[in-house]
């Protein structure tokens, strides 16, 4: 059966993060603390794999690439969360995106059998993505932490003409005209939210 994956970053006022709060930061912890997500991770910042066309001609780096989708897809705790499994009563349409319907205060990328997350951080490299709060496209930020984890954001997916061409060969994913690239939107959010004194709340899963 063939999956749909969403990674959504939303800028909300803080009394919505701090509504989310009780159900998303356990398990976005759970799955940053998670000791095979921890050594997934060690392993890529050791060894960054090579450009993606190369992956699957030379069968050596067969183990780093499983691992690194491993690392990449939805992590199973914020998964089930935003799917309303953990909890029945919670889902991320009506607890996430509803409540903040503007268009401009949101980055929404939607792709069938592939991983915004996973395109980003092949892109951008390992000692980019370490900059970037929270855990594999999964965060929870208040307004105050927005502004302070801006300058983070900004020198991770800030590039010169040349790394911008360079890092847009990595990102793999195919776009639409209307869709904005996975190394675009999520600053632009993070700048809008900054800017207008609100919190960030970025979440990666499956749609089934």
């Amino acid at each position: 059966m063939g999956i749909t994956s969403v990674w959504s970053i939303s800028s909300h006022r803080d009394h919505v993060i701090a509504h989310l709060a009780p159900r998303l930061a356990p398990a976005l912890e759970a799955d940053r603390t998670d000791p095979a997500a921890r050594r997934r991770w060690a392993a890529w910042r050791r060894a960054p794999l090579p450009d993606h066309r190369t992956w699957y001609a030379d069968t050596s780096h067969g183990g780093a690439i499983d691992a690194f989708w491993s690392l990449t897809r939805p992590g199973e705790h914020v998964d089930d969360v935003c799917n309303g499994i953990t909890d029945p009563g919670f889902h991320v349409m009506e607890n996430i995106w509803e409540p903040e319907p503007d268009r401009a205060d949101m980055f929404v990328s939607v792709h069938s059998k592939d991983y915004a997350v996973a395109a980003l951080f092949h892109a951008i490299g390992p000692d980019r993505a370490a900059l970037l709060p929270g855990w594999c496209g999964n965060v929870l930020l208040s307004a105050t932490e927005v502004r302070r984890t801006l300058p983070d954001v900004e020198r991770a997916l800030t590039f010169t003409p040349g790394e911008r061409a360079r890092v847009a060969e990595r990102d793999w994913l195919d776009y639409g005209a209307r869709d904005e690239r996975v190394i675009d939107g999520p600053l632009r959010v993070w700048r809008t939210a900054a800017a207008s004194g609100r919190g960030l709340c970025a979440v990666a899963l499956h749609v089934y």
